[in-house]
């Protein structure tokens, strides 16, 4: 155990050196934060259950109504897009300084997004297509490849974000709220057509994804006032619209639910994440400071070099852990059985750990394809994080953790 230790701190150590000196590190940890949000988010309100022959996704939020707060803790996507518009901005200002063009910007960028997005969908198409094959039902399949397609549609609206961040990064997040707004009245309020909702998909991850654009020009260096408006401010909103006007008072999904907070976005998730981005602004430099302990840093940078690889593979993982258990039993309690009781909950902690132990083995099989190419690596584009607050990756402490 003491041999593990020491080569953990010698790793630690040597990352922390690896790291440039003006590195805004709060902007890494807030990455990782977001992305384990997500992962024990869907871990804990995701179950598979065999009913008919055949498996169907379902929530404990179904049944136990009384655990929506958990879905505001980690329901995190606000903060993810609130970081990917503060990187993408400072990234595309720094890229513009040494005189790289917007295609190889933005080329890198979604490169380094769509690598591992390829792994997922090649490895899932043949897994689909034997399944068929095999005689399982289409029901069953159906179940299966919604929960692996459910991360890729938030990536492709990161990614069209992303494209778009020389048109949208001066956007005013208030204008983009009245949007949301408008779209929310005329769906609930005029009978307006259901797809008009879509219309919030891009403007409802606008309003982070622009806040983290004003954020890396400084709006929010100097003065804390604004990040407690939209804390306080959000907060108050989110509430008032549970409690007065009508919205689930879940954050996330609910099968069977009459309305979605989340897909699309509606007024109150929106101002749900605009709580989370204030709070996170706020948090922002205690954070930074605790990231300068090597061995709490070395987590995050690890996690950091690897996030799209977690954020895609941990409900491959989850899956697997419930496919095994049928060898076993076709009624393991948290894995298989109706998510209805208190006792499931307790159950389904208990195999959060298996999951995270099936998702490591995800996670060593294909990191690979989130590794920058060679050629790439050397070229100037590549390098963002020896600017402070940039939130890239640098190939030095890439060299260090690859080896380590």
């Amino acid at each position: 155990m003491s041999e593990v230790r020491g080569r953990w701190a010698a790793l630690a150590d040597r990352v922390d050196r690896a790291t440039p000196e003006g590195r805004d590190r709060s902007v890494d940890a807030l990455r990782a934060f977001a992305i384990l949000g997500v992962v024990f988010g869907h871990w804990l309100v995701t179950a598979l259950t065999a009913e008919g022959g055949s498996l169907h996704g379902t929530s404990p939020l179904v049944r136990m109504p009384w655990l929506a707060p958990l879905s505001w803790v980690f329901q995190t996507l606000a903060v993810f897009f609130l970081v990917g518009g503060h990187v993408a901005a400072r990234g595309y200002d720094s890229a513009r300084v040494r005189g790289v063009s917007y295609r190889a910007w933005v080329g890198q960028r979604l490169g380094r997004l769509f690598r591992p997005v390829a792994a997922v969908v090649a490895l899932w198409t043949v897994v689909a297509a034997g399944l068929l094959l095999g005689g399982a039902e289409w029901d069953t399949v159906r179940t299966l490849l919604t929960l692996v397609w459910s991360p890729l549609w938030f990536l492709l609206v990161f990614a069209a974000l992303t494209a778009a961040t020389p048109l949208v990064a001066r956007l005013s997040p208030v204008w983009l709220v009245a949007v949301v707004a408008g779209v929310d009245a005329w769906r609930f309020g005029f009978g307006g057509p259901q797809w008009a909702g879509w219309v919030n998909v891009a403007a409802g991850w606008l309003v982070p994804y622009t806040l983290g654009a004003a954020w890396a020009r400084g709006a929010f260096t100097r003065r804390r006032r604004p990040a407690l408006l939209l804390l306080g401010g959000g907060v108050a909103a989110a509430a008032a619209l549970v409690v007065w006007g009508g919205y689930p008072a879940s954050m996330v999904g609910v099968p069977g639910a009459a309305v979605s907070n989340l897909n699309p976005p509606t007024l109150a998730a929106v101002a749900f994440g605009l709580a989370q981005c204030g709070l996170a602004l706020l948090v922002r430099e205690p954070l930074g400071r605790a990231m300068r302990r090597p061995r709490r840093w070395a987590k995050v940078a690890l996690l950091n070099l690897s996030a799209m690889t977690v954020f895609l593979w941990h409900q491959t993982s989850m899956m697997a852990v419930t496919a095994l258990g049928l060898l076993v039993s076709a009624d393991l309690p948290g894995l298989h059985t109706v998510p209805a009781s208190a006792g499931w909950i307790a159950a389904r902690l208990l195999w959060l750990p298996v999951f995270a132990a099936a998702l490591a083995v995800c996670w060593a099989a294909f990191r690979v394809h989130e590794r920058p190419r060679p050629r790439a690596a050397g070229r100037s584009v590549a390098v963002g994080g020896s600017s402070r607050g940039s939130g890239e990756r640098t190939p030095a402490a890439g060299r260090v953790i690859s080896r380590a």
